[in-house]
């Protein structure tokens, strides 16, 4: 088995993402608001990567959520804060969704064998899930434009550590690429202090900055879920 980390949407291509098990993770917010989503209920969420698509797809019945620049589209019902998707008001709905980078890196990622929704919120569940696809594992950081950002990374990092613990003790044939390796190292180092190293990297300043800091908060956590999107026919929802 092989462990691969992408360090962003940029550096992907395709043949490293071709049939293989994808855990796409966009901490600060995407990933880890859609996450939130389908755990206070939502019925499912149509990931788009621009915001005409967004408006293609849109029907009366529907919600409309996202954000551009870290603020909630003109017109759309709800932004990209976690907070927005914890009320009665999403249980049962479809959403269709869009975001600078996490949804895009999940219409990168459309080759894959399957994808996972990857955050710090359900990085021990997610890790699981792909160990018993029993694929080679491509975790695929979002970043911010293009550039990595440090909370995918120690995301990132958190899922090669716990698939390094999941893998059995007599498991010889799995490698790691460097980038993994090192994220892995980070994110030990960090683990005890990840909510001052969210608040400190530049996406956590500039959400701090726009008065997110309780999501930053809260998307520090570490496997406050044991659930695990995954794309199904275009769209994102909870197995079962």
């Amino acid at each position: 088995m092989e462990i691969m980390v992408i360090p962003s949407v940029n550096e992907a291509r395709a043949d490293d993402l071709t049939n293989k098990t994808v855990i796409v993770i966009d901490v600060l917010r995407a990933t880890s608001t859609m996450l939130t989503a389908l755990a206070h209920g939502c019925k499912e969420i149509f990931p788009v990567e621009t915001v005409l698509q967004a408006k293609q797809l849109q029907q009366s019945h529907y919600l409309m959520g996202g954000e551009r620049a870290c603020k909630k589209i003109p017109g759309f019902d709800l932004g990209n804060s976690p907070f927005e998707y914890m009320g009665d008001h999403i249980a049962g709905r479809s959403l269709i969704f869009t975001t600078t980078n996490g949804t895009r890196a999940i219409q990168k990622a459309h080759k894959a064998g399957t994808i996972l929704a990857g955050t710090l919120l359900n990085g021990k569940a997610c890790a699981t899930a792909a160990i018993a696809l029993r694929k080679d594992i491509v975790i695929l950081c979002s970043g911010t434009q293009d550039v990595y950002s440090l909370e995918d990374g120690v995301c990132a990092g958190q899922l090669v550590d716990e698939l390094v613990q999941l893998l059995p003790l007599s498991a010889t044939d799995f490698t790691i690429n460097d980038f993994g390796l090192s994220m892995r190292h980070a994110f030990c180092h960090i683990q005890p202090n990840i909510t001052q190293a969210l608040m400190q990297c530049s996406n956590g300043k500039r959400l701090c900055k726009l008065g997110f800091q309780d999501d930053v908060l809260y998307c520090s956590q570490l496997n406050l879920f044991s659930l695990v999107p995954v794309i199904r026919d275009g769209k994102l929802v909870l197995p079962g």
